[in-house]
């Protein structure tokens, strides 16, 4: 049996999900601060770049949840509503909430978009799987049941299950590491590594939606028919930014974002 809670101070838990969380922020934020020169951008502006957008993910990410995924549930409970510790959190909201902090934030600071959100969706991925790994501690998001030689038994729910959180994880690992040595090509257009980012991540998501225990709508999940709208427009952008790339590639680190914008 899976124990979420980390430890016990007085009355406050402490959960792994909240920790894993905290984790995957923190290494985004070394990742990014590293990653911004070749993009012209000064470091220190992440400070300021992740005081927002921070909450517009979480924001984003549990707006979705409530009011996609389990409004019945949360309108007979709105006090769980703010429980975002306990897990809960949808992440094409968050995606969604992400993409409108990163659009103001630019434009605030007449960064150009892509700059910014070529670089920023690279640690997401990362973030991505420390927040399935607390998915996985809190027995939450579960696979269909199963018989493999891997499968787990989770509190609350009969039978072994597939550990899809684990595979959700694995794939935004896959993601990651994809998205850091795409970054190195010569010639990458603007904004290829972002729609790389939601194109590979929907597939992904797509493909891993079978093994999980969500009701079908019409033969699919929630999450794959949010996908499949993602998936043809990330092909459809990313076929004309490569094909247009020697008028659209990325411009070097040693122009100024003032040039840029």
């Amino acid at each position: 049996m899976i124990d979420p809670v980390l430890l016990h101070l007085g009355p406050l838990e402490i959960r792994y999900y909240g920790v894993l969380f905290a984790l995957g922020f923190l290494a985004g934020y070394f990742i990014l601060r590293r990653l911004a020169p070749e993009r012209g951008l000064k470091p220190e502006i992440v400070d300021d770049f992740l005081i927002w957008l921070i909450p517009g993910i979480v924001i984003g990410a549990r707006l979705f949840e409530v009011l996609v995924y389990e409004p019945n549930y949360y309108f007979a409970n709105p006090a769980k509503i703010i429980a975002v510790w306990e897990g809960g959190l949808a992440s094409h909201g968050g995606m969604i909430g992400g993409i409108l902090v990163t659009l103001w934030f630019c434009k605030r600071h007449k960064i150009h978009f892509y700059d910014l959100a070529d670089l920023a969706v690279i640690p997401c991925a990362l973030g991505a799987a420390f927040v399935r790994l607390g998915n996985f501690m809190n027995s939450e998001i579960v696979g269909r049941v199963s018989d493999a030689p891997w499968a787990m038994e989770f509190p609350g729910y009969e039978g072994k299950r597939h550990p899809s959180q684990l595979y959700e994880a694995f794939k935004n690992v896959l993601l990651f590491v994809a998205l850091w040595h795409l970054r190195k090509l010569r010639n990458l257009p603007r904004g290829f590594l972002f729609w790389s980012f939601i194109g590979g991540y929907s597939f992904l998501r797509f493909v891993v939606e079978f093994w999980k225990d969500w009701p079908l709508h019409y033969g699919l999940t929630v999450g794959q028919w949010l996908s499949i709208p993602l998936i043809l427009a990330a092909g459809g952008v990313l076929w004309h930014l490569w094909r247009n790339r020697k008028t659209g590639m990325a411009k070097t680190a040693g122009i100024t974002n003032t040039e840029k914008a």
